[in-house]
């Protein structure tokens, strides 16, 4: 019975459709081996070539590219939307006109690191500075502070012009050196490192020159804007006290 339920299973396997395939004998010598693997890939190539891949190749001209219908501009109505445009191009440009600054003004770019001296609308100064950098300082020790050397941004004003300034070193510039804090003020002033002139724009910020004009160009301050020898004395010729001074 085992037998015969085999039998009956191999006859119903046997009976089932198959598909077709190529079979090709070949010779026992060339069987075994990379010998065979050649034989294999040879009658591949040659079955290719008489039978074809199957994919039907023909020129790109003879297909059409179909677009979707548009129907024609009605040109009334191009005119009316050109109109509307122009007349709303005149309105912001009148509105950016009152907004902007008037008279001589300075604009600071601390991303680019430019300086710009501008009236009204034209640019009568356009160079390089340096702006903050961004740096933390955590000092040490029991007090734990923290700076951060970021120059502000926002409307400020020169609130004061001095020819030849003295630096008041404060405490994170101690720090900084890995230097003791003074008990004797006088210990803090430092003379030269500020140039030939300064613009001061309020909380201890400056406009100012720098022993390093090889840095200008690059975000390397302590949050104030440093300038090199000769555009500083430009900036300082042209710029009167109370001038405006837009950083962002």
């Amino acid at each position: 019975m085992i037998g015969g339920n085999l039998n009956a299973a191999r006859g119903e396997a046997l009976g089932r459709p198959r598909r077709s395939a190529l079979v090709v004998s070949l010779p026992w010598r060339l069987r075994p081996g990379k010998w065979g693997v050649i034989a294999a890939i040879l009658v591949t190539v040659l079955g290719a070539a008489a039978h074809g891949t199957g994919f039907a190749y023909r020129p790109a001209t003879e297909f059409a590219m179909v677009l979707p219908s548009q129907p024609s501009p009605n040109p009334d109505a191009l005119r009316k939307s050109l109109a509307r445009l122009r007349s709303q191009q005149r309105t912001l440009q009148a509105a950016l006109r009152q907004k902007s600054p008037r008279g001589t003004h300075l604009i600071i770019d601390q991303t680019l690191n430019r300086l710009q001296v501008k009236k009204d609308g034209d640019t009568l100064l356009d160079v390089r500075c340096s702006a903050g950098s961004g740096m933390l300082l955590q000092e040490g020790g029991g007090k734990k502070r923290r700076w951060i050397f970021d120059t502000p941004r926002g409307q400020f004003r020169v609130l004061q012009k001095v020819q030849n300034p003295v630096w008041k070193k404060p405490d994170w510039a101690f720090v900084e050196e890995g230097k003791p804090i003074p008990t004797d003020p006088d210990e803090r002033f430092e003379y030269g490192t500020l140039g030939e002139y300064a613009l001061h724009f309020g909380n201890g910020y400056m406009i100012h020159g720098t022993l390093y004009e090889r840095l200008i160009g690059r975000s390397v301050t302590h949050g104030c804007i440093r300038l090199g020898k000769e555009d500083l004395r430009k900036v300082w010729s042209s710029v009167p006290h109370g001038t405006p001074i837009y950083i962002y």
